[in-house]
Formats: structure tokens, sequence, C-alpha cells
């Protein structure tokens, strides 16, 4: 798969390295995802690490808590690698890092990276010490590190400081601006001090993360001038459902057109029982909608009007994407390239020809009270007019035919 910026060239950062992959400076933008299983639940992560990874993940963050869970993470990772994933595996520690990093040493060797908190690693007093151990953890065992900041956890002791100090000096600036400028400088202080440590710049990725899309982008774009560290871009507690999944998508892409942006996470509520996958899956239609990289074929419809009060354009469209989905496992290996395959399934003779001609292969459906034909248009031209009852098996043996002469 060919990997392309087709907006703003990406921020200049340093080239991370996290386990197989290489993360920042022109590599490709990462997509990230997270258990929600009890990590200590051994068979449920292991699992469901799986099923990101084949999702699309290629980065995956699990929760490390408390001693059960430091020290289920090397069965976890044995399994992984015994069923040949070799997904990196990110160790998410927050308030006791230190104390499970050096207890369970198996955990520090296997993590390909581990996420701290600035505003969970302990009190001004505690504060030091605790990020010493985990850097020199770090060190030590040749692991990079994302310094993530969040605006729900903020040092409770420096916000009271900082909100004093505004108050006693009546100053104008807005609690929304103090606290944007708390979160960059938490989280650049951090990243300086383990380079103090020793820790190799090349080794640190940054986040810092809020729930508000204006300010999670104002806060990315001071990030990008102010450092060449890799960052990773989420909002927080995103919310549920269309709400999460649009603001998530209006944030990552405006960031992303200004060239800002090396991993990438849409942190979604679960729904009942839906996958967690929906959020790689939403994160691979960010990065194919603004055409950086393609993950299955496209499948461009029309949206319907009163020219087309039937449905059949609508039932077509379904049947291909449920087709394309069944059978991208095999065409991966087959078909090199066939993620980058257009198809249009339009519903009249407005923009029907013409969008269809478009796209590498598309299909024009009648609207009301048109010829009950459809044509087929191939690279530009017309192929073919589709006559009778079973438009769609047609259809569908074309586009195979295609895919089998096109993507060898």
């Amino acid at each position: 798969m060919q990997y392309n910026i087709s907006m703003n060239e990406r921020s200049e950062t340093y080239s991370v390295k996290v386990g197989n992959i290489n993360i920042g400076s022109k590599y490709p933008i990462r997509i990230q995802s997270m258990t929600n299983t009890d990590t200590s639940d051994i068979n449920a992560t292991f699992t469901q690490i799986m099923k990101l990874a084949d999702a699309g993940s290629e980065l995956v963050r699990i929760t490390v808590n408390d001693e059960k869970s430091a020290a289920a993470v090397g069965a976890i990772k044995s399994l992984l690698v015994q069923k040949n994933y070799n997904v990196p595996l990110v160790g998410d520690f927050h308030f006791n890092g230190h104390t499970l990093l050096t207890k369970y040493p198996d955990a520090a060797s296997v993590l390909d990276k581990y996420r701290i908190n600035p505003g969970n690693i302990g009190s001004k007093e505690k504060f030091d010490s605790n990020f010493d151990q985990i850097i020199k953890i770090a060190i030590k065992n040749d692991k990079a590190v994302r310094i993530g900041g969040n605006w729900g956890s903020i040092d409770k002791q420096t916000l009271d400081e900082v909100i004093s100090n505004k108050i006693n000096q009546k100053s104008d600036v807005s609690y929304s601006d103090l606290m944007k400028n708390i979160l960059i400088k938490s989280v650049l202080t951090s990243a300086n001090k383990a380079v103090a440590l020793g820790l190799k710049p090349e080794k640190i990725i940054i986040s810092c993360k809020t729930s508000n899309v204006a300010d999670l982008i104002d806060i990315y774009e001071s990030l990008a001038v102010e450092c060449k560290y890799p960052l990773h871009l989420g909002l927080t507690e995103a919310g549920l459902g269309r709400d999460a999944i649009i603001s998530s998508a209006s944030a990552l892409a405006i960031l992303i057109n200004k060239g800002i942006g090396d991993t990438i996470r849409v942190s979604l509520t679960p729904d009942n029982n839906e996958s967690r996958t929906e959020e790689v899956e939403v994160c691979q239609q960010i990065l194919s909608s603004l055409g950086i990289r393609n993950y299955n074929p496209r499948v461009i419809s029309c949206p319907g009007c009163g020219r087309t009060s039937n449905t059949y354009f609508i039932e077509l469209s379904k049947s291909i994407k449920s087709y394309i989905s069944d059978q991208m496992p095999a065409w991966k290996k087959k078909h090199p390239g066939v993620e980058d395959l257009n198809i249009a399934v339009m519903g009249c003779i407005v923009n029907g020809p013409g969008e269809s001609k478009h796209a590498n292969i598309g299909i024009s459906l009648p609207g009301n009270n048109e010829n009950p034909a459809a044509p087929v248009f191939i690279d530009g031209k017309k192929y073919k007019t589709l006559h009778g009852d079973d438009i769609e098996n047609q259809f569908i043996d074309i586009l195979q035919s295609y895919i089998e002469e096109n993507y060898r």
C-alpha cells in the first residue's frame, strides 16, 4: 500500500520506533486503539487485541493498573506471538506505574511503549522520584514513552496555584486558556525532563487531550510549533455514537489537514455490545476520506431524491459494500492495491453517468420514469448496459473480473 499526504506536508518530527513500526517524521499516520477488558483476564484481553489488530489497529493500548494486570502482560504477549500477531502493545500507567514497572520486570520488558500521565504520577513532593523511576526503566529496556496529558487529570496542586494567581493578579486570561497553557507546559516540561534523565528524544511521543474540539486544535497547533516530538491525536471522553464520531472526525481532520499528528485514536464509549473495533474503523474512514490512506475500495452512492423513489440503488449500494467487506481478507492477499479502487452506484440520469465515469467502475441505475436500463462504465468508458432482474449479480461479476484483471 502506498501512503500519501495529499494536503499539507506533515510537521517535521522525530522518528520513534515502537515495536515493529516507526512513528513520526515521514512515516504514515498510525491508528491506535485501546482494550476495555480487565487486563488480568488474559484470554479476554488477548482475544480483543487480535480483533483490534485484524480490524487495522497498528498499536493497541492496555490498562496496567494493578499487580494482577501487570502480571498478566507477559502471558498476553506470549499468546499474541504464538498466533503471529506482532502488533505493538502500549501499557497505560496511572498513579502506580513506577511501582508496577519495578515489581514486574517482565511487563516492563515485553511492552513496546509506556504511556504515562504527568498529572497522575504523584504529588509535587513525589513526582520527581516516581517519574525518574519510570524513565530509567524505559531507558534500561529501550522503550518508547508517551507522555500524555489530559484535560481531566491536571495535577490539582498546580491547578489550584495557577487559579489562585489569576485571582490575586486579577488576570484577564480566560480559564480555558489557563488550562491549555498548563497542559502544554506539563507535557513539554516532562518530556524535556525525560531527555535530561537520558531518554533519547527519539523515544518520546506526547499528547494533550481535551474533550473540546476547538481547545484540542489550539493545543496541538501550539505543540506542533513548540516541539519536534511526534504527536498522538484524539479527543478524550468523546462520548457516544454519532456525536462522538462527528466531534472526533472534526478535530482530527482539521489537525491532519494542517500536517499535524502522527498517531490517532477515536475514543468511543461502547454502545451496548457493539464491537470495540468501531473506533478503528472510524479512524480508517477519516484517513481515507482525507485521501491519505485507503483501507477498502470506496463505494460512492447518491443520497436519493424525488427522482429516485425506488430503493434499488440503495439496496445495491449496501450489497456491494457487504460483498467488499466479505471479500477483502482474500482480496488483500491476492490483489495488492485493491483498497484504492473506486466504485460508483448511482440512482438516476442527473449525476449517475458522470459520477460513474469518474470511478474505476460504476453503474447508473434508472430513476423514476427513466428507461429501465443500467449502463456500466469502466475507467471512464461505457462498458455495457445491464437489464433484467439480475443486475446485482451481473454487476458483481463485472466487478470481480475487473479486480482480477487490474490488481495482480
